[in-house]
């Protein structure tokens, strides 16, 4: 697995380079499930070519993780690839709060209503983290439907 974080990480750096961006890129954590996190340093970049990396929405920033785990993981059995996030100036873990008082606030609504909720506009990563914080529940329960770039997200009673 530390080839494949040192793989990633090299990875990311030449993509930088390749956009002309002067940016180093640090391994930032490994969670307890194995995801590496990949940060890249934004003291030598502008608040501009920070936004651009993000993109609308988190959409560029999206890519180019979609872009990594794919390119380093290609050919690999599920049980041997190295999931990566890539986190720009805190926007994952912003994004990640925002997520989780969002799931707060359905997970209301579905108990309270006892309908399902369909979260839209979420990234097929988001997705799987909504996935992630609702695994647990006693009472909840996720599912995916259609085809992205059309993919929703519901939550509904178990």
């Amino acid at each position: 697995m530390k080839e494949q974080i040192k793989q990633g990480q090299t990875w990311l750096e030449e993509l930088l380079k390749l956009m002309g961006l002067s940016a180093s890129v640090g391994i930032a954590k490994v969670n307890d499930d194995g995801a590496c996190w990949l940060t890249i340093e934004e003291t030598n970049l502008s608040s501009e070519q920070i936004s651009i990396l993000i993109g609308k929405q988190g959409r560029t920033i999206d890519a180019v993780q979609y872009l990594i785990n794919t390119i380093v993981n290609i050919g690999s059995d599920r049980e041997v690839q190295q999931p990566f996030t890539v986190e720009i100036n805190g926007y994952r873990l912003q994004r990640q709060e925002e997520l989780k008082s969002l799931v707060e606030e359905v997970s209301q609504l579905v108990r309270e209503t006892g309908r399902e909720v369909e979260m839209k506009s979420l990234s097929s990563a988001e997705r799987r983290q909504v996935h992630n914080f609702l695994k647990e529940s006693d009472d909840l329960t996720t599912e995916s439907r259609g085809i992205d770039p059309d993919r929703r997200l519901f939550v509904k009673l178990r």
